[in-house]
């Protein structure tokens, strides 16, 4: 008889955290969407669903976190566990691993955001059968995720190339770049809300054929080959709210055009398999917090969850 195995995880956005708990295969119980305001509120909410999900269906074997950030995941590191120099604003130095250590009795896992949705693409979207890959999201930052051997990669912490420098596209010379902390990176140039302050409405509103396509395109392209020379993955996964289908055959021209013919297996690179959407849904990035809990409490990844109208959690799904 297989034992049961009760899995907790939160997807911890700038907006909102999406919480969760689900059997050993994956399927929910039990979930709740909470805005996103203070720390007190919203982390005293999310303990408060995980001890009414604890009276209803027992103790979490695991429980595992995806978080915005930057986050601390040194273990040596004075300040582990912790959100450090976000620009949300009050959550700067907010200890995650603290707080959930005195609420949920459960081995605890924490990644990034994007390093759970890469997990939950790998299980479900266009990471299947791939062990090394990158995951990008381009919305209100721009975080980036990388899979090395089916594993998310941290080294000495999570990476941060969403701050690259990059050289200015053609004709973007004026325009300051909104990071309070590097002005110009590439978050700062080519995130929501950098195209927002750069062409005075939002990204989804600008018709396909304003030059803001080709100019954020130009950067993604740039970071795509940051990305193909430091770490070659057998793909780049590309989603976010300001990844419009029209963004995608731009991204991999620009990407053609700036990889110049270098390297004969860069030359061989299918731009259209290499720079694909996700396809796991809005989902993923819980669903990987919940896989990396499955991975806590028994060493491996799950390999039997299958997506169903049951197992995918939505990112408005509401159920206390």
């Amino acid at each position: 008889m297989v034992e049961p195995l009760l899995l907790g995880a939160i997807e911890a956005g700038g907006t909102k955290f999406l919480c969760a708990i689900a059997d050993r295969d994956g399927t929910p119980l039990m979930q709740t969407r909470i805005p996103t305001t203070t720390p007190d509120e919203t982390l005293g909410a999310a303990s408060a669903f995980f001890a009414e999900a604890a009276r209803r269906h027992g103790t979490l074997a695991a429980f595992s976190i995806g978080s915005f950030g930057p986050l601390s995941l040194n273990r040596v590191a004075a300040d582990y566990g912790c959100i450090t120099s976000t620009p949300k604003a009050g959550w700067q130095n907010v200890d995650l691993l603290a707080h959930f250590g005195r609420t949920i009795a459960a081995p605890t896992a924490l990644d990034t955001d994007v390093n759970c949705a890469a997990v939950g693409e790998r299980l479900f979207g266009s990471g299947q059968g791939l062990d090394t890959f990158c995951y990008v999201t381009v919305g209100t930052g721009i975080g980036v995720g990388v899979l090395i051997n089916g594993a998310p990669h941290g080294g000495a912490n999570h990476p941060e190339a969403g701050h690259i420098t990059l050289p200015r596209a053609p004709g973007d010379d004026r325009f300051a770049g909104i990071c309070p902390y590097h002005g110009d990176c590439l978050e700062g140039l080519a995130c929501g809300p950098a195209m927002h302050a750069r062409w005075g409405v939002p990204a989804e509103t600008l018709p396909g054929d304003h030059p803001a396509w080709d100019l954020e395109a130009d950067y993604l392209a740039g970071l795509c080959a940051t990305l193909t020379y430091t770490v070659r993955p057998d793909r780049i996964i590309i989603g976010g709210g300001v990844m419009q289908p029209l963004m995608y055959d731009r991204v991999r021209r620009a990407l053609t055009a700036k990889l110049a013919g270098y390297d004969a297996s860069m030359r061989t690179i299918d731009m259209a398999n290499y720079v694909a959407a996700p396809t796991a849904g809005s989902s993923a990035g819980l669903t990987g917090a919940l896989a990396l809990a499955y991975r806590t409490a028994t060493r491996q990844w799950p390999t039997h969850w299958t997506i169903t109208e049951t197992t995918s959690i939505e990112a408005d799904a509401v159920n206390a």
